[in-house]
């Protein structure tokens, strides 16, 4: 570790030459060589993407950070004489200039064509005979630490350059900066005039000082193709009120100097203008460009915001309220009328001890990121009569509107009044939604999806088409079916993944509360980690304690709320069918087996088209569980059902397919079956083959048996007519073996594969008027292997055999 530690300070360190042991000798009796080396590889760390800083910039911060070192002022001498301002030419090079500091800009962020970060600062500088800016670049910044205006200084090593509004003098990475003494001769005398807003006149440049009243968000828009940024902030003194607008890169200075309603600042060199304000009157205004905003405690009137109680409230404008975000929608986009340009806007209610109210959030403001319960601070919004709210108000929110979230240095009074509010906002435990009594009950939740279905669509009465999803969500106290509709039946949600779902409506049915998920609901999707802090059980602890597992051999017709886990024992194919509606339809029959036995799993549509393989292992969360035609149990997998892949721990106590297998497919003789054994494997021979109707005719509807007909095939059982019926294959047959015999009836592709012949073409031959009957005869004394069930045949009062595999045959 010793070796570890040293490689990485040799790593870091730095060679001490005659610049840096300059500035080490200024802090030399404070800190040691090697921390002031640890000093400079921490500043180098946090100035990694600075790409115009050396080690010496990095020694005079570690200097700057210890000490505040004096200002030296140069005599005049003839080493620091420098031509005035008005000799100056474009493209010089490494000349000296120096001038009365007039004004000093905050610093703006850029990005270089690299993609770093850098940073300029311009600074005005007067002489007798004429003005210029500098300008400091990233690495210059740091020279400004001890300037301020009125100062005198001479800045060596420049380039001078043309700027938008005439010469500029740019600064270079090794350009230093000394104060110089004062000489009324050759610089103006500097008076920093503090002008009171009423005084204020156009076309002029003004200090003021003055407190914040507001700060409206900042707001985009575009000109020439390009986006840029605006806000404009509401300044006060004892003499009047104006408004002082922040333009693209200067609006940072909000976030930067952390600047808040109540605040007192100081502004030097603002430009004043003169514009028409909304009502059509001329007004001064005030922009920012090159001056400098200065956060400081200074004299000005103070300024006691009045918030209205939302009880109180009526149709007026540049009203201000405050209180806890108490339901909230997500953004919706329109369409303006004007120009058929797209907008935005975004609802919310504020929610104080008096009452409630909407208010309507537009463009660039509808990206503020609002909570539910989150504190809010509304100064200058719009309320008007709105019909449509409870309240009959609501407020709109303007360019000109503060929106402050859970403002800084509240009253505790007021803290734990609102945080009242706020524990009233939970969500609900799903285990008592069941006690709501009233349909349209808003209601937020929180909790795992456990079952998700295919988006469905539907006709509305005004010939519109609609979706509709279900779904079932739940927590440790229960779970509740939730129908998600149109826009939202489209959101990418995931079984087992957490959300929360706000503005939630009941929805009573006849036994059951479900939840409607509509337009006004929000739905956020959680992380792990935000789960585990609302402490939402994980998924497999929510099964175990919502469902109950059960082996194959437990399960019982209209039993719920049961998982069954098992491997894929037999792949039925796909079968088409046409629904009611015209749409296609697709079913199929797989079976799954676990130690206990095996049973028939019915899919539909998507889940149907889906690949299964051979010794798969599936969970069926919630299957629908009813009797089949031979009374047996089977399981389909409805809308609330869920088919997962079992976890490691659910597979533990699962054979495998080949353990499976032979425990299920028991070799048994004929004589020892018994009703309803399923799966049991039976070698015979067949003695006997019936050649009389091998083709059914059914519907192609309902799969139904239709009669013979000459002309049009009609179904009884669905109504359906029909030119060409389905046929089905079928070949009843009787097989015997050392202890006795049994019907055994071939259907289908098992039928096809007895025969060694495919249903088209024996479609075909059949309706060319020739038979198989030679090639019914073949299959006497044959032996074959099958797999298959057993039931029994109350016509003849005998079991029979259901085949479901045909594993070999031997002629």
């Amino acid at each position: 570790m010793q070796e570890e530690n040293l490689q990485e300070y040799e790593k870091n360190s730095f060679e001490m030459t005659p610049e840096i042991q300059e500035h080490y000798d200024k802090v030399r009796e404070i800190i040691s060589q090697e921390e002031f080396f640890e000093r400079m590889e921490k500043f180098r760390q946090q100035e990694s993407a600075n790409p115009f800083l050396n080690d010496s910039g990095l020694a005079e911060m570690v200097v700057g950070e210890l000490i505040d070192e004096e200002v030296e002022v140069i005599s005049e001498k003839p080493e620091f004489a420098v031509d005035t301002i008005d000799k100056l030419e474009k493209g010089s090079r490494g000349v000296t200039i120096a001038g009365r500091v007039i004004s000093i800009s905050n610093p703006r962020s850029f990005k270089t064509r690299k993609g770093q970060e850098g940073q300029v600062c311009n600074v005005e500088l007067k002489d007798n005979t004429g003005e210029i800016r500098a300008v400091f670049w990233t690495a210059n910044i740091k020279l400004l630490k001890n300037v301020e205006e009125g100062n005198i200084i001479q800045i060596k090593d420049v380039d001078i350059k043309e700027g938008y509004t005439g010469l500029e003098a740019n600064l270079r990475q090794r350009s230093t900066v000394v104060h110089l003494e004062e000489d009324p001769s050759k610089f103006p005398a500097y008076e920093e005039e503090i002008t009171k807003i009423a005084d204020i006149q156009p076309d002029t440049k003004v200090n003021i000082i003055a407190r914040i009243v507001r700060i409206p968000t900042i707001r985009s828009y575009e000109k020439n193709g390009k986006e840029g940024k605006v806000a404009s902030l509401e300044l006060k003194d004892d003499s009047g009120q104006i408004s002082y607008t922040l333009w693209n890169k200067n609006v940072e200075l909000i976030k930067d100097l952390e600047l808040e309603d109540g605040d007192t600042v100081k502004i030097l060199q603002a430009q004043a203008r003169e514009r028409m304000n909304r009502d059509g009157e001329n007004e001064i205004t005030l922009t920012h460009w090159d001056g400098r905003i200065i956060k400081g405690d200074y004299e000005a009137p103070e300024v006691v915001q009045e918030f209205t109680p939302i009880g109180d409230v009526s149709e007026q404008k540049d009203v201000s309220i405050m209180g806890i975000v108490s339901r909230l929608q997500d953004i919706k986009l329109f369409t303006r009328k004007t120009d058929n340009s797209e907008g935005k806007l975004r609802n919310f209610d504020v929610r104080d001890t008096t009452g409630e109210i909407r208010v309507t959030l537009w463009g660039d403001d509808t990206s503020i990121p609002l909570n539910k319960g989150d504190i809010v601070k509304i100064i200058g919004g719009e309320v008007r009569f709105d019909e449509y709210t409870q309240s009959q108000y609501s407020m709109n929110t303007n360019f000109n509107t503060q929106i402050t979230l859970n403002p800084q240095n509240l009253p505790m009074e007021v803290l734990d009044e609102l945080g009242e509010l706020r524990n009233e906002l939970g969500p609900v435990q799903i285990g008592q939604i069941y006690e709501y009594d009233d349909d349209g009950i808003e209601i937020d939740i929180i909790g795992r999806i456990l079952s998700l279905e295919d988006i469905r669509e539907f006709q509305r009465d005004d010939g519109n088409v609609g979706t509709v999803r279900s779904a079932t969500i739940a927590d440790e106290s229960g779970k509740v079916r939730l129908s998600f509709w149109n826009e939202k039946a489209e959101g990418d949600y995931e079984v087992g993944e957490a959300y929360r779902i706000e503005n939630a409506r009941t929805r009573l049915g006849m036994y059951s509360v479900d939840l409607n998920i509509g337009g006004n609901s929000r739905i956020i999707r959680l992380s792990e980690e935000e789960a585990s802090a609302m402490f939402i059980p994980e998924l497999a602890t929510l099964e175990k304690a919502l469902y109950d597992y059960k082996k194959i051999e437990e399960l019982d017709e209209d039993e719920e709320d049961t998982i069954i886990i098992g491997r894929v024992i037999e792949v039925n194919d796909v079968r088409e069918f046409d629904r009611d509606n015209g749409d296609t339809g697709f079913v199929r029959n797989i079976e799954i087996a676990d130690d206990t036995g095996s049973i028939r799993v019915v899919l539909w549509d998507n889940d149907a088209k889906n690949e299964y393989e051979m010794g798969q292992a599936i969970k069926l969360q919630n299957p629908r569980l009813s009797l089949d035609m031979d009374n047996r149990v089977e399981a389909t997998v409805s809308g609330g059902t869920t088919m997962l892949e079992p976890s490691e721990s659910e597979l533990e106590n699962l054979p495998s397919q080949d353990e499976l297998m032979e425990a299920i497919f028991v070799p048994k003789t004929i004589e020892s079956l018994y009703e309803d054994d399923t799966n049991v494997h039976v070698t015979g021979t067949i003695q006997e083959v019936s050649p009389d109707k091998i083709l059914l005719k059914r519907c192609p509807n309902c799969r139904e048996n239709v009669d013979d007909s000459e002309d049009e095939y009609y179904c009884d059982n669905c109504g359906h007519s029909f030119d060409e019926p389905s046929y089905t294959l079928m070949i009843p047959t009787r097989i015997e073996d050392e202890t006795g015999d049994i019907s055994v009836t071939f259907f289908g592709k098992l039928a096809e594969e007895l025969i060694g012949m495919d249903q088209e073409k024996i479609v075909s031959l059949v309706e060319d008027g020739y038979g198989i009957e030679d090639k019914l005869q073949d299959l006497v004394g044959v032996t074959i292997e099958i797999i298959a069930n057993v039931s029994f045949d109350d016509y003849r009062e005998e079991n029979r055999l259901n085949p479901k595999k045909l594993l070999k045959k031997y002629y």
